[in-house]
């Protein structure tokens, strides 16, 4: 059981957001997320100026847009000298759920950013987070923070059982009540409100953890399971309409994937590395929920590295994902 793999993840995932949507635009978000990779092509061929270009064109077509996109722009604003532009990049970025304390721990913004420039966010960052909390569901978001609460006190006690066999024998004695119900409880707000997740409720992490940690539970509870195959069409559904990122997929169906297969492959190269063998079909499924192929997430890594720039690729992986021999 990799229990301890996922409560050390979603340590390093865990940054607050926070909550009236009832319903998303009716635009197709499959296209959404295939301009982002285009954008993020042209990133890592260095236009930095053309696909700034390209995310203003895309913020222009929809209403809603994910933090992480505002992010990237306001720094490729800076990136090529138009501060004026990062400037409001970033006050959208706010007005997302962008917080101030994650702001100015930015080394990158700390760069370009004057003492002026931050007086000027500060000045207008408790109106433009007002905006926020006034967009999304409080009492949904509440609900969901209790759950994964629950869902970490119980993932914990597994954590400190150092015996593995003792740790398994917790897991599978104690686990599976839990997370049924936790899933139900999801379904129920799914059925009645929609995916509670970046659009909803301001947090694109939680519920994926959630079903991540369903779906981590060994391999006889993992094959039989019909919940997360219930919930999966929903997943893509949510997608498609722009409640959810792709990323908000990945995790979980990896999880799936792995245990499944007695961690000998994953769907999309997250948690076991991808080979020669299988890195076509890894990025065809990628590409089919909106996720850049591995090469291109490796050659955005290296933009990284080379401009100081966070380009929000989630580090489920340290560094680059390798391709092994097989």
């Amino acid at each position: 059981m990799k229990i301890r793999y996922l409560i050390i993840l979603f340590g390093l995932l865990c940054i607050w957001n926070a909550c009236d949507k009832i319903e998303n635009n009716t635009n197709d978000y499959t296209q959404y997320h295939s301009e982002i990779i285009a954008a993020e092509t042209l990133i890592s061929l260095e236009k930095y100026e053309e696909a700034l270009i390209r995310y203003e064109k895309l913020f222009n077509q929809y209403d809603f847009i994910f933090l992480r996109d505002y992010k990237v722009a306001a720094q490729l604003s800076l990136l090529t000298g138009e501060k004026k532009k990062g400037l409001i990049y970033i006050k959208k970025g706010i007005s997302n759920g962008w917080e101030l304390g994650h702001l100015k721990e930015h080394t990158f913004l700390a760069k370009h950013l004057l003492a002026s420039d931050w007086e000027q966010i500060e000045e207008h960052y408790e109106h433009l987070h007002d905006q926020f909390l006034n967009s999304i569901d409080t009492t949904i978001r509440s609900s969901v923070h209790a759950m994964i609460e629950k869902d970490q006190k119980l993932a914990y006690k597994a954590y400190v059982i150092e015996d593995e066999e003792e740790q398994e024998k917790f897991i599978s004695e104690n686990f599976p009540e839990h997370s049924e119900k936790q899933l139900f409880d999801l379904i129920d707000i799914i059925e009645h409100k929609g995916y509670p997740g970046e659009f909803l409720i301001g947090n694109d992490f939680w519920v994926s953890t959630i079903l991540s940690h369903h779906n981590s539970q060994g391999v006889a509870y993992v094959r039989e399971d019909t919940l997360f195959d219930f919930i999966k069409p929903k997943l893509m559904q949510f997608l498609k309409e722009g409640y959810i990122s792709p990323y908000e997929i990945a995790l979980p169906e990896d999880w799936k994937k792995a245990v499944t297969s007695e961690w000998k492959e994953s769907s999309y190269g997250y948690l076991i590395p991808p080979n020669i063998s299988n890195i076509s079909q890894i990025n065809k499924a990628r590409s089919a929920i909106g996720l850049p192929s591995v090469q291109l997430r490796n050659k955005l890594i290296a933009i990284e590295t080379k401009t100081g720039m966070r380009l929000y690729l989630p580090d489920w992986v340290d560094g680059i994902i390798k391709i092994e021999e097989k």
